[in-house]
C-alpha cells in the first residue's frame, strides 16, 4: 500500500489550521486537530513532524485543551517561538462556547504557555492571558502571531475586528510589542486596510529586502492572501497574482529553512465525501514551496522532494505517439490513453500552446471517450487556470436542468499568466485529493470524489497545442 502523500491522521481526525516551525532542520507542524462529533470534543493542539516533507509522523497531542469549565476549551491557532534563554513560546488563542462576552458571543483569548523541555511539554502560563481591548469585538480575538523586528523587539500580530463600522470591512491586524515576552503593550495596528470581515492566521517574514504578510480571508473569497513591502512597517503593496492557492487550499502559514520557503495550508474536504458537497472546515494537511521573483513576487508549487518522491514510470499509451499536435481551429480534440491511471500518482505534461487558442489541458479519471472526466483547463485567451468537471451538477432530466452555464467548479479559479509557448502542468492525484501546477508559479488544489478512477487524456479547444512529453509516476508500494 502507498503511503500518504498529503497527511491526514489515521484516526479519523481532519487537519486545520497549522502552526509550522523549523526545529533543528526538522518541521515541527502543530495543528488543530477537528474532530467532527457531537457533542463538539474540545479542540487541541496535534504534532506532527517531517524532515524531508513527504514523510510524516504523527505524535498526537502536544498542547492539550482544557477542560469544559476552563477559558481554552478549544485550544486555536498560534505561534511558536524561541527565546534567547532557550525556551519556547506558545502563544494561541483559547476559546470557550459557554463563555460569553458582551456580545453574546464567546470570548476569544489571548493565551501563553512555555517550554523548558524542547517542545516535549508544555506549561500553560493561564495569568498572562488577555482579552480584546475597548474599540475590538470580543468574539474575535485570535491567532497570535510573534515575530521579532529588525530592532530586537518582539511583536505579536493579532486577527481582530474593529467594534465599528461597515460590518464587512472591520478586519484590522492589532498589534503589541514586548522586551521579554511576558509583558505587552498595545501598540498602532499593523495592518488596517478596512478590506476584508477578517485577516485570520496572520504570518509575516523577510525574505531579502522584502518583508511579506500573510494571511487569510472569508470577505471576496475564502483564500490565503499576501502583501508586500520594504519594512516591516509598511506600506504594504498588492501582487498582480496575491493569493497562495485557491478556495480550497487555506490558513496558510509559512516556515524557513536553509533559504527556502515553504506554505503549509489545509484543502478543506466536501461534505458527503461528495463532489457537490459544500466545502467543510479542516481537511488533509498540504505543503506549498514560494520562489521570490526578481521583483519580490512568489510564486507557488511543488517542492523537488514531493516530485522525486514518485519514482516508478506509470505505462500510458495513446492512440498516436508523442509528442502529438493537437490543433482545431473552432471545434475540440481530446486524445484519451489506453489504460486507467492508479487512484495516486504524479503526471507532468509540456504544452506548446500556439496563440489565440482558447483552451487546452489535462483529463483525470476519464471515461474511455473522454467526455467524462475531471479537467484541468488551461485558458490562455483569459490568462487562467481553472478546475472543472463533467458531468456538472444537474436537477433534473432536462437541458436546462443542467449547469451548463457555469464555466468550471466556482471558487476553483487562478490567474495564470499563459503567452504563446511552452509550459509545464503538474499534477498531483492522492485518492480525492488534487493538486495542480502550472509553471512552478500557480497552484490550484480541490478534491475529486464521485469518480473513483478512469483514463489519462490531454486536449485543445479551439486552438492549437502540442503536447510535446507527458510523464505519469507513482510511488513504490511499501
Amino acid at each position: 500500500m502507498s503511503q500518504q502523500v498529503f497527511f491526514q491522521p489515521r484516526d479519523g481526525g481532519w487537519v486545520g489550521d497549522v502552526i509550522p516551525f523549523q526545529h533543528d532542520g526538522e518541521f515541527w507542524l502543530f495543528y488543530l486537530h477537528e474532530l467532527r462529533e457531537e457533542p463538539k470534543p474540545g479542540t487541541a493542539w496535534h504534532l506532527v513532524t517531517t524532515k524531508d516533507l513527504t514523510q510524516f509522523v504523527d505524535h498526537g497531542v502536544s498542547l492539550p485543551h482544557g477542560t469544559v469549565d476552563e477559558p481554552d476549551f478549544n485550544v486555536y491557532t498560534g505561534s511558536v517561538v524561541l527565546d534567547d534563554y532557550d525556551v519556547h513560546h506558545l502563544f494561541y488563542t483559547g476559546q470557550n462556547p459557554r463563555r460569553l462576552g458582551p456580545d453574546g458571543l464567546p470570548l476569544q483569548l489571548v493565551m501563553h504557555a512555555t517550554s523548558l523541555d524542547g517542545m516535549k511539554t508544555w506549561a500553560k502560563l493561564r495569568n498572562l492571558t488577555f482579552g480584546a481591548p475597548e474599540g475590538f469585538e470580543t468574539a474575535d480575538w485570535r491567532d497570535p502571531f510573534v515575530f521579532r523586528d529588525p530592532d530586537g523587539v518582539w511583536r505579536m500580530l493579532v486577527a481582530a475586528r474593529h467594534s465599528a463600522g461597515p460590518a464587512r470591512r472591520r478586519g484590522v491586524i492589532a498589534q503589541f510589542i514586548s522586551r521579554d515576552l511576558m509583558h505587552w503593550r498595545e501598540a498602532e495596528p499593523f495592518w488596517d486596510p478596512r478590506r476584508y470581515i477578517m485577516h485570520e492566521c496572520p504570518d509575516v517574514f523577510q525574505w531579502g529586502e522584502w518583508w511579506y504578510l500573510v494571511c487569510s480571508e472569508f470577505s471576496d473569497s475564502f483564500t490565503t492572501r499576501y502583501r508586500m513591502a520594504k519594512s516591516p512597517d509598511g506600506p504594504w503593496s498588492v501582487p498582480d497574482l496575491d493569493t497562495i492557492d485557491g478556495r480550497a487550499f487555506y490558513a496558510s502559514k509559512s516556515a524557513e529553512r536553509e533559504g527556502r520557503r515553504f506554505f503549509f495550508g489545509w484543502i478543506a474536504s466536501k461534505e458527503g465525501a461528495s463532489d457537490d458537497g459544500a466545502w467543510q472546515w479542516a481537511g488533509t494537511l498540504a505543503v506549498l514551496e514560494a520562489r521570490q521573483n526578481d521583483d519580490g513576487t512568489l510564486a507557488f508549487g511543488f517542492t523537488d522532494e514531493l516530485v522525486e518522491s514518485f519514482w516508478d514510470d506509470v505505462p500510458v499509451s495513446f492512440a498516436e505517439p508523442l509528442p502529438a499536435r493537437l490543433a482545431t481551429p473552432d471545434g475540440y480534440r481530446a486524445i484519451v490513453s489506453n489504460e486507467d491511471l492508479p487512484g495516486q500518482f504524479y503526471a507532468r505534461a509540456d504544452f506548446a500552446i500556439d496563440a489565440g487558442t482558447t483552451e487546452c489541458g489535462l483529463l483525470l479519471r476519464a471515461s474511455d471517450d473522454g467526455d467524462e472526466s475531471y479537467v484541468v483547463r488551461l485558458e490562455p485567451k483569459r490568462g487562467r487556470l481553472v478546475f472543472d468537471r463533467w458531468p456538472r451538477r444537474g436537477t433534473g432530466a432536462g437541458q436546462w436542468e443542467i449547469s451548463g452555464d457555469v464555466p468550471f467548479e466556482i471558487e476553483l479559479e487562478r490567474p495564470c499568466p499563459l503567452s504563446p509557448g511552452g509550459h509545464t502542468l503538474e499534477v498531483i492525484v492522492d485518492g480525492e485529493v488534487c493538486v495542480a501546477v502550472v509553471d512552478r508559479r500557480v497552484a490550484l488544489s480541490t478534491r475529486i470524489y464521485d469518480r473513483r478512477s478512469g483514463r489519462f487524456g490531454a486536449f485543445v479547444g479551439e486552438g492549437s497545442a502540442t503536447v510535446e512529453s507527458l510523464v505519469v509516476r507513482k510511488r513504490t508500494d511499501n
